[in-house]
């Protein structure tokens, strides 16, 4: 009895916190069970996580390895090693022609951290901010954590999937934002933004005092045209960006932001208390990748054959309507034709077909039950055999 007694009051104590019950990230469960059928002996063709295939530009393996030999390897400013966020904002100028100054670039953990410092720095609890459906789900869920409001605006087909400034106004009205977030190339459809739609949203918040977030974190993976940094429109916006996609170096854990003047300074805060400094071997390695802009350039080109295999493949196999795949690497697919609920769609496919993507719910708890991320960021080879197991399962 005292025993049952003491365990009912150790559960109270340690119970969960509120915050902490946020939805899980489900393309995380579906690789989970896609590596169980390979631990039994099975053959997955994975199409559900974001990860490129390839691995990190030879250039910066080579420094890795470099500053591994040469010994310790240390803590570094909170705000990132100074030549690599020179770097950075070289890369501003050769890609975009847009001046900005390297004491306006963080160094961040990842995107993922990114967006951590930049609700941080930018909202207080209880704050409003809208993020688009479908996207990706930590946005809304790292606010909700940190007690944000995430609002979710719709968006269409007559904007291509894109947010437009009288969408976010109306959202506005309803109850004041304090922010909005926005992808260009988009997760999960493969959307992007031109620069006039970009301008014209981004004057729509200024005008309105909402607070503007851009995820560039695909940058470089565009193939309908080229995709615009929200950094040359306005020294207001917070950019976050990230070496996971385009340099294929996701385990190596190292973004950037481009932030407003008056943040700098909180986000070192922010960064020096909650992880010190991001690690300094991937920010050593990330200087390095900008000079393998050669290997990365071939790999683009790998995805954007898979793109093309996947367009007219999975049509003939059944999967005729998706949002247009103007960039990053995945293409969002209606299956309403064959079902009403994406996560038993999702996991029949990987259980049957051996083929493992992510059920739109994910993405879109609004519609999301009809539609189906596929990532094509591996072999071509592994696309076609994709295509050819749904195309079997779905007769």
């Amino acid at each position: 009895m005292h025993d049952a007694t003491l365990r009912n009051r150790l559960g109270q104590w340690l119970e969960p916190s509120r915050r902490s019950d946020v939805p899980p990230f489900m393309v995380m469960d579906v690789m989970a069970a896609a590596a169980r059928i390979e631990a039994a002996g099975g053959h997955v063709v994975h199409m559900e996580v974001g990860q490129p295939a390839a691995g990190a530009p030879s250039t910066a393996i080579a420094a890795a390895h470099a500053a591994l030999e040469a010994g310790r390897i240390d803590y570094t400013s909170a705000l990132g090693i100074p030549s690599l966020r020179e770097r950075i904002a070289r890369h501003y100028r050769d890609a975009y022609g847009c001046a900005i100054s390297p004491d306006r670039i963080v160094v961040t953990t990842g995107s993922s951290g990114g967006f951590i410092l930049a609700f941080l720095s930018m909202f207080e609890p209880g704050d409003r901010v809208a993020v688009t459906v479908p996207g990706y789900p930590p946005y809304r869920h790292i606010l909700t954590a940190l007690g944000c409001e995430p609002v979710l605006i719709e968006t269409t087909n007559e904007t291509r999937h894109a947010l437009t400034g009288e969408a976010l106004l109306a959202a506005h009205r309803k109850a004041p934002l304090k922010g909005v977030l926005v992808g260009s190339p988009a997760n999960p459809t493969g959307t992007m933004m031109s620069r006039e739609a970009l301008a014209g949203l981004m004057a729509a918040a200024e005008d309105a005092g909402i607070r503007f977030i851009s995820d560039e974190i695909y940058h470089g993976l565009d193939y309908a045209f080229p995709a615009v940094t929200a950094a040359a429109l306005s020294e207001h916006a917070l950019v976050i960006n990230s070496f996971s996609k385009y340099f294929c170096m996701t385990g190596w854990r190292v973004g950037w932001m481009v932030v407003p003047e008056i943040l700098v300074r909180p986000i070192e805060r922010l960064q020096q208390n909650l992880s010190i400094s991001v690690p300094s071997l991937s920010q050593i390695a990330a200087e390095a990748a900008f000079d393998g802009a050669a290997e990365m350039e071939a790999i683009k080109h790998g995805y954007q054959e898979n793109r093309r295999i996947l367009i007219e493949g999975l049509p003939k196999a059944g999967l005729s309507k998706f949002l247009p795949a103007d960039g990053a690497f995945y293409l969002y697919a209606d299956v309403s034709n064959f079902t009403s609920d994406s996560f038993e769609f999702a996991k029949q496919m990987l259980e049957q077909a051996k083929v493992a993507a992510t059920p739109g719910l994910d993405f879109d708890p609004i519609h999301g039950r009809s539609f189906i991320r596929f990532s094509y960021a591996r072999s071509a080879e592994e696309m076609r055999e994709a295509v050819d197991r749904i195309a079997h399962w779905l007769k």
